[in-house]
C-alpha cells in the first residue's frame, strides 16, 4: 500500500494525517467494511461488470464530521475481488492522504473511484456519512419508461418509511439526471439535483443508476435497498398497466381512460386525460385543496378541534412530558413565546426554565397555547402540539373528522381519473392525515397523493405556492389547480401562476367585491 501523508491545519484534523492513524483501527475496519459491502452488493446486482462504487467516512467522535478522513473504492476493479488495501483514503476536503498499491497483470494500475467528485458533493452539500452509486437494473430501467420524465414519484408503499423524512403517505420524490459519456461530467447536474431537492437522499441517472447517500453508512445501505425495492415495485406494476404513482396504484390512465367499455377507444376521456390547463377547460393534472371552507365546515375547526386541544393541552402535557416529542413540542413553544415576548405579543407569558417544576412549566404553557389559540395563529409550535393533542382524541374516538357531502364523491372521481390530489393547510400534516382518516365518511386517504402545511410557507404568499410547484413537478404552474375559501390566499397562488377557484361555504367569511375569481358551492362543480 502507498501512502501519501500530507501535513495540513492543525487539532484534531491534522491528526487524521499522521501515519500511524492512516494503519490505526478505524481505517482498518472502514477498509474491511467496504471490501464486505462491495461483496454484498455484486449479489446484488448493484457494482456488477467493474460498475457502482462505495464511499463512507471514517466514524471517530473525536473528529468533527467535515474533517473525519474519506474512503473511496477503486474504478474499474472486480468490486466482488476488492480487498481491504484496495481502498483510497482521502482528507475531509478530499486531498488524497493513501492510494494502494499497483498489482500484477492482468491487473490495471489502480484509480480512485470516477464517483470521487460526485461523491464529494454528496459530502459537502448533505454532510453525508456514505454514499452508494449502485447500477442495478431497477434504477436504471425505471428512468427510462418516461423518458421525458425529470423526477420518479411514488406514493403509499410500505417501503417508503425507510427513506429518511418519509412516511407511507408520503410522495417520494427522487429527481433524474441526464447521463453522460463521463462519470464526472456528472457533477454539475448532480449538485444542481442535491440543491433543488433538499428532501431527496437519492439521485437517479438516467439509462445509468442511482447515487443515494446516508448519516452514516447503515442509513445509506437501508435507504438504497428501499430505493431498489420500491424501483422494482414501480417497473413491475406499470407491466400490469398499474400506475405507481397514485395512492391505490389502480389502471394507468391511458389503460383505464383510453378504451371503452366496448374496446374502443374513448375520445373524450383521452381529451381529458391528455389536457393541462384548468382554464382551457380541461381537467387538472394537479388540485390542492384547503382545509378549513374548503373541505371541511369552518365550525368543526373552531368549535370541535379548537376547543378539544384548548382543554385538553394540560393534560396532554402533564402525562407526556417525559417523552422525547412532548420536549420537542415544548421547545418549539419556548422559542416561539421568546420570540412573542421580545415583540410583544397579547397573552404571551414567560415560561420558567425545565428546573423550575413541571407543574410551573405547564402552567405558562396552557397559558400561552390558550391565547395562541383564541388568537388564531398559524404558527409551527402552536400547530404541532395541537397535532399531537388531536392524534389522541381520534385514537380513543373522542373525536372524528368532519367533511362536506360531496367532498368523498369528488376525491373518489378524481382518483379514477388520475388526478393527484394535494391537502394545503395550516394545520400539521399529521392533523391533515387525522381528519381524512378518520372522518365521518372513513378513510379518505387513499384518495389523497401528499399533504402540505406551513413548512412549505405561509398560506398568503406566493413563494408557498411557488415551492408547491416544484414539489409536485409539473410542467408548468398552471396544471395545478387550488381550491380555498380565502381571498389572500387565492392571490398569492393565482401570483404563482396557479388556476384557482374559491369555495363558497357555510360560514364562510365574506368576499371582497368584485374579487375576479371563479367561485363553486361544492366539489361537484369543478
Amino acid at each position: 500500500m502507498a501512502t501519501l501523508a500530507v501535513n495540513g491545519g492543525g487539532g484534531a484534523a491534522a491528526a487524521t494525517h499522521t501515519q500511524a492513524y492512516l494503519e490505526g483501527r478505524a481505517v482498518k475496519e472502514t477498509r474491511v467494511l467496504i471490501s464486505e459491502l462491495c461483496r454484498h452488493f455484486y449479489t446484488l446486482g448493484w457494482v456488477s461488470g467493474t460498475g457502482g462504487s462505495i464511499t463512507i467516512k471514517v466514524h471517530d467522535d473525536s473528529i468533527p464530521k467535515p474533517q473525519q478522513l474519506i474512503l473511496m473504492s477503486p474504478s474499474g476493479v472486480q468490486k466482488e475481488r476488492m480487498e481491504p488495501e484496495d481502498m483510497y483514503v482521502l482528507s475531509g476536503n478530499g486531498t488524497m492522504l493513501s492510494s494502494p498499491s499497483p498489482k500484477p497483470y492482468p491487473h490495471k494500475p489502480p484509480k480512485c473511484s470516477d464517483c470521487a467528485p460526485l461523491f464529494m458533493k454528496a459530502y459537502e452539500k448533505r454532510d453525508a456519512g456514505a454514499v452508494i452509486h449502485s447500477h442495478g437494473i431497477e434504477s436504471c430501467l425505471v428512468t427510462m419508461i418516461n423518458p421525458m420524465s425529470k423526477e420518479f414519484r411514488i406514493t403509499h408503499m410500505e417501503m417508503i418509511k425507510g427513506i429518511k423524512g418519509h412516511g407511507y403517505y408520503d410522495e417520494l420524490v427522487v429527481p433524474i439526471i441526464e447521463n453522460t459519456a463521463y462519470e464526472n461530467e456528472l457533477t454539475d447536474s448532480l449538485a444542481k439535483a442535491i440543491d433543488a431537492y433538499p428532501k431527496a437522499t437519492a439521485v437517479l441517472v438516467r439509462n445509468h443508476g442511482i447515487y443515494v447517500w446516508g448519516d452514516s453508512w447503515i442509513n445509506a445501505k437501508t435507504q438504497a435497498e428501499c430505493y431498489h425495492y420500491l424501483f422494482d415495485a414501480a417497473i413491475k406494476l406499470h407491466q400490469l398497466g398499474l400506475d405507481w404513482s397514485t395512492p391505490n396504484h389502480g389502471p394507468t390512465r391511458n389503460f383505464k381512460l383510453g378504451l371503452g367499455s366496448n374496446g374502443n377507444v374513448n375520445t373524450s376521456a383521452k381529451a381529458v386525460t391528455e389536457g393541462s390547463d384548468y382554464g382551457s377547460g380541461l381537467f387538472p393534472r394537479c388540485i390542492v385543496l384547503d382545509i378549513e371552507g374548503t373541505t371541511t365546515p369552518i365550525s368543526f375547526v373552531s368549535e370541535v378541534l379548537f376547543p378539544y386541544a384548548r382543554d385538553n393541552v394540560g393534560k396532554h402535557l402533564s402525562v407526556t412530558y417525559d417523552t422525547a416529542e412532548t420536549q420537542d413540542d415544548i421547545k418549539l413553544l419556548r422559542s416561539q413565546v421568546e420570540d412573542d415576548l421580545k415583540q410583544g405579543v397579547a397573552g404571551a407569558v414567560p415560561i420558567p426554565p425545565g428546573d423550575a417544576g413541571k407543574e410551573e412549566v405547564i402552567a405558562a404553557l396552557v397559558a400561552n397555547v390558550d391565547a395562541m389559540i383564541k388568537a388564531d395563529r398559524k404558527i409551527t409550535a402552536l400547530k404541532q402540539l395541537q397535532g399531537h393533542i388531536w392524534r389522541t382524541g381520534f385514537e380513543s374516538n373522542e373525536l372524528e373528522g368532519e367533511v362536506f357531502d360531496d367532498v368523498p364523491e369528488a376525491l373518489e372521481k378524481w382518483h379514477s381519473l388520475g388526478t393527484k390530489v394535494y391537502i394545503y393547510s395550516s394545520g400539521s400534516r399529521l392533523a391533515q392525515r387525522l381528519i381524512f382518516g378518520n372522518s365521518n365518511y372513513g378513510d379518505l386517504r387513499k384518495y389523497l397523493s401528499g399533504f402540505f402545511d406551513t413548512a412549505v410557507g405561509n398560506k398568503r404568499e406566493t413563494p408557498s405556492y411557488v415551492e408547491i410547484t416544484n414539489s409536485l413537478g409539473v410542467d408548468k404552474p398552471s396544471e395545478i389547480l387550488f381550491v380555498t375559501d380565502v381571498y389572500q390566499e387565492a392571490t398569492a397562488a393565482k401570483a404563482a401562476g396557479l388556476e384557482v377557484v374559491i369555495s363558497i361555504r357555510p360560514g364562510n367569511g365574506p368576499l371582497p367585491e368584485n374579487h375576479g375569481f371563479k367561485t363553486i358551492n361544492s366539489f361537484a362543480e369543478i
